[in-house]
């Protein structure tokens, strides 16, 4: 009988088109690695070896020679990091080389979340095999992307006829390579779905073997229990997997974070495939109209500026903002910064406080919500990251099994913004601060969460594992110097540690410089129908 790894190699050749003979004539064999193989087992000394863009062979010692070889030196190799997570539906064709996610050991990435992707998903698809980005990218169809083409941004519910034609915009998205649908049900026009309609979705999403991945309806307080119980229940009556985005528990609400754990952990004991994601940080980013009342932004931006223009509607919302802010214990609006406002870019960087004195004022509630106002009456979108999440419960999610480390980042270069430093050091910071220093989980643990985990999630199933016949996505980094750099006032630091990366076995960064290279793939899923 042949052990499983003969088993594997055996496989793999025969899926390359090569003799066992023949297998043995390695592109590239890496000797000497401490081995974390993605399965969340202990590490092991070996060596391996790499076939057009494959792993032919994982083995303790005595490989064959490759036609390049690479000493480990003792530094750990594991199969290249999954980002479920992202957002780079455009900067991925102005930055094609992603070098941002490269430095971090990312090598695959999963675009269209929150509700947001490119549609016709097969355009997009084609255009960026074209462009020939530097990382793999997988993609969601997006609901509000869907909703807003069939029913624009209003406050309006699906006719039957129309409910009809956005199912069909998810079933072509399906059958053209999405692996599953997203929602943003914070965001215009998802904020105004009932949960039926989610529902109906997502079943068209199932019958092609995709899941269900939502910016939940709530993320705050009293809120987030609901909004967890309805991407349940969304899975449940869908039949598929949920997958909830960007995790996190506002600050100041102790035990929180335990029960929406609980509310997870009892809906996979009965039964329903329930993942989630996290970035190890206590800040989120995202748009600065989230901030509004949801009746304040159906129609989307031209309506918003209509309706601030307009004083007695402008004092309503004020009003709404300042009753909200208030309830939540702020006296100010310190916890903003601004990470990307189009019409003044020195303002990026900034928190809303330092804005208000520049306009004039003295720094209090009003007049940093009268700010927030200013800057959402000017045309553009307005990014802004959230210092309003809770460190302990950071922690307390990241340790949880079914939580995967994702960046909810978009590709990144030095220049005039001020992102959210978790585009370049997500991955970094979680192997260097949280298992290295902090000991909150294992190196095999963490390395589990950025590679199997979401891969299984995603079904990205040659992908995420070191074994013969899975995809040569690999990272060699050395576990004691791997380190984030990106911070909030000086985001554009690439992360340090990470020496060797290989997208589809080419060496895209060597000896820790980017090489010209751009070998990442589109990866289309295979529908089950």
């Amino acid at each position: 009988m042949l052990c499983a790894r003969c088993w594997f190699v055996m496989v793999a050749a025969l899926w390359l088109g090569l003799s066992p003979a023949a297998a043995q004539e390695y592109d590239l064999v890496i000797r000497n690695a401490r081995i974390v193989d993605g399965t969340g087992n202990p590490w092991f000394p070996g060596e391996v070896a790499v076939k057009r863009g494959r792993i032919v062979a994982v083995e303790r010692s005595g490989l064959a020679p490759g036609a390049r070889e690479i000493d480990a030196a003792g530094m750990v190799l594991a199969p290249g990091f999954i980002d479920v997570h992202t957002h780079i539906e455009s900067s991925i064709f102005r930055i094609p080389e992603a070098d941002n996610f490269l430095f971090d050991g990312v090598t695959t990435v999963v675009t269209g979340n929150c509700g947001g992707s490119a549609l016709p998903l097969g355009d997009f698809f084609r255009r960026l095999e074209e462009a020939r980005p530097g990382v793999n990218v997988a993609s969601l169809i997006g609901h509000n992307t869907v909703r807003t083409a069939v029913l624009g941004s209003a406050n309006v519910q699906p006719t039957p006829t129309q409910l009809a034609s956005m199912k069909q915009l998810v079933s072509e998205a399906m059958q053209e390579g999405a692996v599953g649908l997203s929602t943003g049900l914070i965001y215009l026009p998802g904020l105004f779905a009932k949960t039926d309609e989610v529902v109906s979705l997502a079943r068209v999403a199932a019958t092609w073997g995709g899941l269900y991945a939502t910016h939940m309806r709530h993320e705050r307080t009293d809120g987030i229990l609901a909004a967890v119980d309805e991407a349940i229940h969304i899975g449940a009556a869908a039949g598929l997997p949920v997958q909830i985005s960007h995790l996190k528990v506002g600050q100041g609400f102790p035990g929180l974070d335990q029960q929406v754990l609980a509310r997870i952990d009892a809906a996979r004991a009965a039964g329903v495939a329930v993942t989630a994601d996290q970035y190890p940080y206590a800040a989120s980013s995202t748009t600065l109209v989230t901030m509004l009342p949801d009746w304040a932004v159906a129609g989307g931006e031209s309506a918003i500026r209509e309706r601030l223009a307009a004083p007695a509607t402008r004092r309503r919302v004020a009003m709404e903002l300042e009753a909200a802010m208030r309830k939540a214990g702020r006296s100010n609006l310190d916890y903003v910064a601004i990470a990307d406002h189009n019409p003044n870019p020195s303002f990026n960087g900034k928190r809303v406080p330092e804005i208000t004195q520049l306009r004039g004022s003295a720094p209090g509630l009003a007049e940093d919500i009268e700010t927030v106002l200013e800057l959402l009456s000017q045309p553009g979108r307005t990014s802004v990251i959230y210092h309003s999440w809770s460190e302990p419960g950071v922690e307390l999610i990241l340790q949880h099994p079914a939580v995967a480390v994702a960046s909810d980042g978009g590709v990144q270069k030095p220049g005039p913004l001020a992102p959210h430093p978790r585009s370049y050091g997500t991955n970094a910071r979680v192997l260097g601060v949280y298992s290295r220093e902090k000991r909150l989980i294992s190196l095999e643990e963490a390395v589990r969460k950025m590679t199997s985990l979401p891969a299984r999630a995603f079904r990205l199933d040659d992908r995420g594992l070191l074994l013969p016949g899975f995809a040569a996505d690999l990272v060699l980094f050395d576990p004691k110097g791997v380190r984030d750099l990106a911070t909030y006032d000086e985001p554009h630091q690439y992360s340090e540690g990470f020496a060797y990366v290989m997208v589809n076995g080419v060496v895209v960064i060597d000896g820790g410089t980017r090489t010209a290279e751009r070998a990442g793939a589109v990866l289309r899923a295979r529908t089950l129908q």
